[in-house]
């Protein structure tokens, strides 16, 4: 198996084909080498004049260049094909070589050498600048984006439709195998088909994605992975857990169509976790009635709209993170709410406010206090502040705090010195030396009366948000 660190890798960017470059009659690019072009794809383009580019790429560029890094003696010796050689290891999509000021034609030598390595040599003519093609690849990227963007967000108002018929899974499958253009299969924990939609794959393709498929599926699992990926020939196989469905997985087969593939599956999960699984003390009716809220709040719905949908009232966000052994995760604990979304290590929740949720082993835990529909975001950002406190103070379950500043205090109204001891020592950020200093009392004694107050007020004096009310607090009553 080769070094991972020698495989060439293509920039994050999407691939612009070759060939419509070519196209291009305003660049005036022509084809000398290496052709065909037709699966040739660029992701980026570099310029460099080294005689060694290697270290340079990462894979996928369009490296141009106008020669200068050559001798005259390049063309009858090893220099060209040495030079093509290391483009092509460094996994370099194409040569562009630019006529003048250096060259007034294209060495011979190197259309030799690109020929004899499959390189895609291009011939830029003086009228095309470096950064013209830059700019052309740049845009064409751009609408690259933008048509897998529209593509995606209409595959997901598509899935959002399909989950609100009156047979919503297999509507679902049908709508994700139309845009993955190939397979999609909804198995249970044993692996048995429940059910699919879509062109059925080759038999070994069939095979392989069962086989992926149980990589990720059963509901004892341990450290299962919330999604898997493989290759069969030109197919790209996927697959993903569904939470809270008994160990239920979705399975993907077809070819790789672009970057927004996981984020339409992300969805099609979330869906199809909430249709196949119902949560104990909650009715079909109460089921359908949240899966028909996500579907509206995937259309477009706020918050405010759907609350009737998910019971009224007000909620609690909490938030989850595996603190054991790493890469030990096991499957998501069992909540009292079958509103998750759960990402690997990670689990944000959310539950009606009148239901708890107790530390487990393992995890570590952040709860928000109740909040309206208007406030679920700041809920949200409550509870990740409350898991970080969690795991900084290695405490299974916190959660967060908002005293009014008129109670805040009130265990230390009778304590003139332990109330001008918090003040000071909070102006000065926690400081014991100069505390102790602005007082006129040993350091210890500082301590001792900080320990105090900690012990009455019953809050963490190292968390920086609870400082912060301490110290609004404090000007309030001062």
């Amino acid at each position: 198996m080769p070094d991972a660190a020698a495989v060439p890798r293509t920039p994050p960017s999407p691939p612009v084909p070759l060939a419509t470059l070519l196209a291009r009659e305003d660049l005036g690019l022509r084809l000398l080498a290496g052709g065909p072009v037709d699966d040739v794809a660029v992701h980026w383009v570099h310029t460099s004049e080294m005689p060694d580019p290697y270290p340079y790429l990462l894979g996928g560029e369009l490296l141009l260049s106008a020669g200068a890094h050559t001798t005259e003696a390049a063309g009858t010796g090893p220099y060209f094909d040495d030079y093509v050689a290391r483009i092509v290891a460094a996994g370099g999509a194409a040569l562009g070589f630019g006529l003048a000021p250096v060259h007034d034609a294209v060495p011979r030598a190197l259309v030799e050498a690109c020929e004899r390595r499959g390189l895609p040599l291009l011939e830029v003519p003086p009228r095309t600048t470096f950064s013209g093609i830059a700019r052309a690849v740049w845009s064409l990227m751009e609408q690259v984006r933008h048509a897998e963007l529209r593509r995606v967000t209409q595959a997901q108002q598509g899935l959002a439709a399909a989950a609100a018929r009156p047979d919503p899974v297999p509507a679902v499958l049908g709508q994700l195998a139309r845009f993955a253009d190939g397979f999609a299969v909804l198995v249970d924990a044993d692996g048995a088909v429940i059910r699919s939609a879509g062109r059925e794959p080759a038999r070994d393709v069939a095979r392989a994605l069962t086989a992926l498929t149980g990589v990720v599926r059963g509901p004892s699992a341990g450290a299962r992975p919330a999604s898997a990926s493989d290759t069969v020939g030109d197919t790209r196989l996927s697959a993903y857990a569904l939470s809270g469905a008994g160990g239920h997985a979705l399975g993907l087969a077809g070819p790789s169509r672009g970057s927004g593939e996981h984020t339409v599956a992300g969805a099609a999960v979330v869906l199809l976790s909430l249709l196949t699984s119902g949560h104990p003390g909650t009715t079909a009716s109460q089921d359908t009635d949240r899966s028909a809220a996500l579907v509206r709040l995937l259309l477009g719905a706020r918050p405010e709209e759907v609350t009737d949908l998910l019971g009224g009232g007000e909620w609690r966000v909490a938030h989850l993170r595996w603190t054991g052994a790493a890469g030990g995760a096991p499957a998501p604990p069992a909540l009292p709410t079958s509103l998750l979304d759960v990402d690997g290590d990670r689990v944000r929740a959310l539950l009606p406010a009148d239901r708890e949720i107790t530390g487990r082993p393992g995890w570590a835990a952040g709860v928000s206090a109740p909040a309206g529909p208007r406030d679920l975001q700041v809920a949200d950002a409550q509870a990740s502040r409350a898991l970080s406190r969690a795991r900084a103070t290695r405490t299974p379950l916190v959660h967060h705090r908002a005293a009014a500043p008129d109670l805040a205090l009130t265990p230390l109204l009778d304590s003139a010195p332990l109330l001008e001891t918090l003040r000071i020592w909070l102006s000065l950020h926690g400081s014991w030396d100069r505390t102790a200093a602005a007082l006129g009392v040993h350091r210890n004694t500082v301590r001792q009366r900080i320990t105090k107050c900690a012990a009455l007020l019953d809050a963490d004096l190292d968390d920086p948000d609870v400082r912060m009310e301490l110290w609004f607090a404090l000007r309030y009553i001062a």
